[in-house]
């Protein structure tokens, strides 16, 4: 038998590279690092954090279930404070301002300037025009004041018989920090160093007819300007747009206001004619503008008890009151889209 028939033929390396057969892998190249320098080397080692250790950040629905229950837990456990005045700043903060966070943002875009001449201490004295048949603009310039400012401060404001006599809202007013609008205790908020708000028009700018919107009425005896001389206080002139539209009084049935014992009894567009849907405010734009202070504290000691004094500065406040109004009024374009 010849021995080179069984032979088996073993190509030479690399002969035959196009016919496939089964070939070894090749061994990846190392890939050279560079060298750390020596300042690289004495920099300590940081642990990259786990995954799964990672807290997620709680959401805005947890959130408010966890301030709730804190809350009724000082309810319950009676953790609060209540001034001398009745304010409540627990209940305040976390019952009867988070609802009107929506009518704020969402339903009028209240869009605010010059809250920097709010002072972030000490006492201080806002003056506003008044409008809109019911005071959802003293509401507003609260919940500004209180979610705007630095300070988060709160807005001591003053109100009318009316409102305390009212059952239910008389106590809630007092828990919101409202008093009774007399000197007296405007000037105990204003020398504990509060932030007092006044709407010297009253009534009279409230109820006023649309056909007057934001035309100032009187500013009533000039009581406001006696309390910011006696305390000290610096004089902040705000300014309001948009609250005149939320209800446009077309009329006042005074046979009903009397019956209710109101100092009138509106008639909108809307309402009497639709029911409580007419209580719904129009979504009108607005602006609140908070002007530049009035110093009080350079005329002396008994600047009060002149009447020259009092009726110069009650007319210096309307008239900055009302000029910015009518600034603010050239700027805007549309009633409900600012």
């Amino acid at each position: 038998m010849d021995p080179v028939a069984g032979a088996r033929v073993i190509p030479l390396h690399g002969a035959d590279r196009n016919q496939s057969s089964p070939s070894r892998p090749r061994r990846p190249r190392p890939v050279p690092h560079p060298t750390p320098t020596a300042e690289e080397l004495q920099q300590p080692l940081t642990v990259a954090p786990d995954p799964q250790d990672a807290t997620p950040e709680p959401a805005e629905w947890e959130q408010r279930l966890g301030g709730l229950l804190n809350f009724v837990r000082r309810r319950i456990a009676g953790d609060y404070e209540v001034d001398e005045f009745g304010f409540d700043p627990d209940l305040t903060d976390n019952i009867l301002m988070p609802p009107l966070k929506p009518l704020y943002e969402k339903w009028f875009r209240v869009e605010t300037t010059g809250m920097h001449n709010i002072p972030t201490e000490g006492g201080a004295l806002l003056v506003a025009n008044h409008s809109g048949t019911l005071p959802l603009d003293a509401t507003m310039t609260a919940f500004a004041v209180a979610n705007e400012h630095p300070g988060k401060r709160h807005l001591r404001m003053l109100g009318a018989d009316l409102v305390f006599k009212t059952p239910l809202l008389g106590a809630l007013a007092r828990k919101s920090g409202q008093t009774l609008a007399c000197n007296p205790d405007a000037e105990r908020l204003l020398r504990s160093g509060e932030v007092v708000g006044v709407w010297p028009e009253g009534f009279k700018g409230i109820g006023k007819p649309f056909k007057d919107r934001y035309k100032l009425q009187r500013f009533g005896r000039g009581g406001f300007v006696s309390a910011a001389l006696n305390t000290g206080v610096p004089i902040i002139p705000v300014s309001i747009v948009g609250a005149e539209e939320i209800y446009p009084m077309i009329g006042d049935i005074k046979a009903l206001a009397r019956l209710f014992g109101f100092p009138y009894f509106p008639v909108t567009p809307t309402f009497p004619l639709l029911g409580p849907l007419g209580a719904i405010p129009l979504p009108s734009k607005w602006y609140i503008e908070f002007g530049e202070p009035i110093q009080t504290d350079n005329f002396g000691d008994n600047a009060a008890d002149d009447p020259m004094l009092v009726f110069n500065l009650t007319d210096q406040v309307r008239e900055t009151i009302q000029q910015t109004l009518y600034r603010l009024l050239t700027q805007r374009r549309n009633v409900f889209l600012g």
